[in-house]
Formats: structure tokens, C-alpha cells, sequence
């Protein structure tokens, strides 16, 4: 048997959840999610791959997260705040306590590290 203490960041094979977001939060368009959940470690740490369709919606977060933007165009807008236009390569945290704007305008694809 062999232990690793390592994974990599494939989806192939892995079966994503898809969801949306809550009806009362969406402004705009219709958003479809896709997630890959690749780790779940202890301590309320976790990590995967998402991706949403064009739309725009409410977003609140309770928990940290810092993720990397792997492909499309996504407008992050915190409340009373300036709009940050995401792109390929571009990173970000979002720390508890952010309210504000998710816009999806292309297909939207990141990794993320989620602390709860």
C-alpha cells in the first residue's frame, strides 16, 4: 500500500455538484454551478475546482477564501465598492464579513481553498 500525503488537482473522474444560486439572491440571468470537491481536511478546510454560468447574484461570506481564476470573466463588486474585474490568473481572498455582487459575464472557471 502506498500513503501520500498529497493530491492534484484533476477532475477527471470526479463527479461535479451542480447548483445554483438561492432564487432571493440572483439579480440577473440564470447562474448554473459545477463543483468538483477534491479535499475536505479536518479543521473546516476546503478545496476544488468551480465553475458558474453568466448571471449575477448576492454573495455573503461567512468563511475565508482565496481562489485563482483559471479561465472566463467574472466581476466581483464588495457593497458601497468599486467592481473588480477578474480574469485568467487573477487571485483573490474573500474574508468573512463580504457582502456584495458575483457578476459571471463569461463562463467563469477557479480553484479555491475554503476555511470555515
Amino acid at each position: 500500500m502506498t500513503v501520500t500525503n498529497f493530491i492534484t488537482f484533476g477532475i477527471d473522474g470526479v463527479e461535479p455538484e451542480v447548483g445554483a444560486p438561492e432564487p432571493g439572491r440572483i439579480i440577473s440571468g440564470d447562474p448554473q454551478f459545477r463543483t468538483w470537491n477534491l479535499e475536505e481536511a479536518e479543521g473546516g478546510l476546503y478545496s476544488g475546482i468551480w465553475e458558474a454560468t453568466p448571471g449575477k447574484w448576492r454573495i455573503s461570506y461567512e468563511e475565508w477564501e482565496y481562489f485563482s481564476l483559471l479561465s472566463g470573466h467574472s466581476i466581483v463588486t464588495e457593497d458601497g465598492g468599486e467592481p473588480v474585474h477578474l480574469k485568467a490568473g487573477d487571485r483573490m481572498i474573500l474574508r468573512p464579513g463580504f457582502k456584495g455582487t458575483w457578476e459571471v459575464v463569461e463562463t467563469t472557471r477557479k480553484d479555491y481553498v475554503i476555511k470555515v
